[in-house]
């Protein structure tokens, strides 16, 4: 399989703007990172690389005064996730309650004392950099969901990923946890990561419309997905809820808040909590 390689440069600089970058162009194709002699390196299978839609993206950054160019090239053949798989990633301690560990760390951390004195671990396999935790989005969903009443609860995970937020949920008591991804790869791995774990998930390759072969309503629904597809999707959400189930929102930033409420409140939802990680936004929502 061959590869594009691009190199952004971004002026001003700084960590947000290129984890916004990676954000931004991960949604039109790119599936790996690196950050090399000071620049951001993206990379995206040739097939799926189109610079006029590289070049619409980055005309639409969301942060004022931010000039980006970029420089194209080709590469050879390789798994641009064999180093990062290897490497894993640090715990992720959220709000003292829950630790997320990498599987190929999880004898390094064992006993360390931070990780000994945190009550629910979740292991994740380092299989992709999204869905393991160290995004913003993951963090404040998972944040938003440890505060939530989840005892004998019937989740839906939108987009699942890695499996992560249905075994959180799972973790903490819900009676039934089912979960869906239009990524083969992703549906795999979510049940790899839950008998991990060992929990049950009910995990289904598809999107939205997976959701007519699943009889009843849910209590919590978690979506951790851009903007453009909350909006598409959200209606087929709202389908599965009842009055006051709560839906858990992210994946898009701070901008794009209202223009998501506007559409909830249309379709009955009432927002009930906001929290902000750097240019990230969550949304807690319940149905009235």
């Amino acid at each position: 399989m061959r590869y594009i390689q691009v190199e952004f440069t971004a002026k001003p600089d700084n960590q947000d703007i290129r984890d916004i970058i990676a954000a931004l162009t991960g949604e039109i194709g790119f599936e790996s990172f690196s950050d090399e002699n000071g620049k951001l390196i993206g990379y995206c299978q040739e097939e799926l690389f189109h610079a006029e839609s590289l070049e619409n993206t980055l005309q639409n950054f969301p942060i004022p005064d931010v000039e980006i160019t970029f420089y194209v090239s080709n590469v050879e053949d390789r798994n641009w996730n064999e180093e990062w798989e290897k490497a894993g990633f640090d715990p992720i301690i959220i709000d003292n309650q829950c630790a997320i560990v990498c599987g190929n760390k999880l004898e390094d951390v064992n006993h360390q004392q931070n990780i000994e004195s945190i009550p629910t671990k979740i292991v994740i396999d380092a299989k992709q950099a999204f869905g393991t935790g160290t995004h913003e989005t993951t963090q404040m969903i998972v944040s938003l969901l440890l505060n939530q009443n989840l005892t004998g609860k019937r989740v839906l995970d939108c987009g699942c990923g890695t499996g992560i937020l249905g075994i959180v949920a799972a973790k903490y008591g819900v009676k039934e946890v089912f979960a869906y991804d239009i990524d083969e790869w992703s549906v795999n791995n979510a049940q790899h990561n839950a008998e991990l774990n060992e929990v049950e998930l009910d995990v289904l390759e598809g999107d939205k419309r997976v959701l007519s072969h699943i009889s009843g309503v849910f209590d919590f629904v978690l979506a951790n997905i851009n903007r453009n597809i909350i909006l598409e999707d959200l209606s087929a959400f709202v389908s599965v809820m009842t009055t006051n189930s709560r839906i858990i929102l992210s994946g898009f930033y701070e901008q794009d808040a209202e223009i998501i409420l506007k559409e909830a409140k249309n379709l009955g939802l009432e927002e009930c909590k906001r929290i902000m990680n750097h240019d990230w936004c969550c949304l807690l929502l319940e149905k009235i």
